[in-house]
């Protein structure tokens, strides 16, 4: 991100990563309440600020008819929405450098996710000092992969297998949390400990309020993942279920408003209460930026190409494949096909049986004709659809893809 993106194309692909990882340090922030890491996300904002300034300029310029203008205006819904998102992300960030509150009951449950952020610093004489990434294996080694570098000011978030980490550096993680303590022996930092259950009650409105919280937050990211699956696949059928998803988070922080006000009554203390609602406010308006961007197909408005383009060949694209009979997925679970280690793909959904299991966990085992919908480095995508039963096949001509059974099968 040190230099400015030469087209809209890149811009917007870059808008999109940066967006994503915003989300993921204000709720790392939050998790490990840490107002420094919380700082860093506005810091991102800045840049996010400039960025879309110089798109809706470029949007401008590059129109030249009605017909041209009608194509741009759903770029600029696109670009509405993702800087909306990355507000969101500045105000979940908030929670933690205004010392809004949260409760420890939250903390333990997003200790509890399959996947969380984090941020290390590489000291001087650690193991991550003066050597490559892929040197380091850090999904291997530790079960997180980097989403972005900060060495001093700047921000390097497109990582080949061959950049040098020094000292100094601050690493931005996603992975399982069970790969903290590793992943910060390897840095040589100081050790972290997560946040502790308290005892064995009865299950309270606050409670209640938590576990809706910590759904909405998974929700609303799925839905950001599968509007951006539904431009780029151009599939109504994720539309739907974006605008499902949406229906359900709206619904959900009705009902997580009633938890808190119930469990005001009570006698705790009220301060981390105003940090739920604030985290829900900003989860709930993230789905609403779905659902402006599926939108675009639902009322079938005139896609301009580069948004298939942008959003599909940014850091993580899009990939959509069934699980083929007697394939290497076939009756295994997630977590023993560890598919976001390699080829590095996280399953935002699983088709099944005209429905889907969003966000699934470790233990779905995957079965013939299932339909993954993943995200993921653009260097796996043969991978992943050969572990499926597939072979990817480029049209040179059109450059569409095209599935093609393999010999095994």
């Amino acid at each position: 991100m040190d230099d400015k993106p030469r087209n809209l194309r890149t811009m917007l692909a870059e808008a999109k990563d940066t967006s994503e990882l915003m989300v993921d340090l204000a709720y790392a922030a939050v998790y490990f309440s840490d107002p420094d890491m919380a700082e860093e996300v506005s810091e991102l904002e800045t840049k996010m600020t400039e960025l879309v300034d110089d798109m809706r300029t470029l949007c401008v310029l590059a129109v030249r008819s009605p017909k041209e203008a009608s194509a741009m205006s759903s770029v600029l819904q696109v670009i509405s929405a993702i800087e909306r998102i990355a507000n969101d992300a500045v105000n979940i960030g908030r929670v933690v450098i205004h010392k809004l509150g949260i409760p420890n009951q939250l903390l333990v449950d997003l200790a509890d996710a399959e996947e969380v952020s984090h941020r290390v610093l590489v000291s001087d004489g650690s193991h991550m000092a003066h050597r490559p990434l892929a040197a380091l294996e850090l999904p291997v080694a530790a079960g997180m992969r980097i989403m972005a570098v900060r060495r001093d000011r700047n921000w390097v978030t497109e990582l080949s297998g061959d950049y040098v980490l020094v000292p100094g550096d601050v690493l931005f993680l996603r992975g399982s949390p069970a790969g903290i303590g590793r992943l910060r022996q390897l840095a040589a930092a100081t050790p972290w400990n997560p946040p502790e259950p308290a005892e064995e009650t009865a299950v309270t409105d606050l409670d209640r309020a938590v576990d809706v919280l910590v759904e909405m937050k998974n929700l609303s990211e799925v839905a950001v993942g599968l509007a951006y699956s539904a431009i780029v696949l151009s599939d109504l059928g994720l539309v739907a279920e974006v605008k499902h998803l949406e229906d359900r988070l709206d619904e959900m922080k009705d009902r997580l408003e009633l938890w808190v006000l119930r469990a005001a009554a009570d006698d705790i203390d009220p301060g981390p209460l105003r940090g739920l609602l604030h985290l829900a406010e900003a989860a709930e308006d993230i789905g609403d930026q779905a659902q402006q961007m599926v939108a675009l197909i639902e009322d079938q408005a005139q896609l301009h190409p580069i948004l298939g383009l942008a959003l599909g060949e940014s850091d993580e694209v899009v990939m959509k494949v069934p699980v083929a009979a007697q394939s290497s997925c076939d009756g295994r679970t997630l977590a023993e096909l560890q598919l976001d280690i390699e080829p590095g793909f996280d399953v935002l959904a699983i088709r099944r049986g005209g429905g889907y299991l969003y966000r699934p966990g470790g233990a779905v085992v995957l079965r013939p004709d299932d339909e993954l919908i993943t995200v993921g480095p653009d260097e796996g995508r043969q991978l992943l659809a050969l572990r499926c039963g597939w072979l990817l096949e480029d049209d040179d001509e059109t450059g569409a893809v095209e599935l093609v059974a393999t010999a095994s099968r």
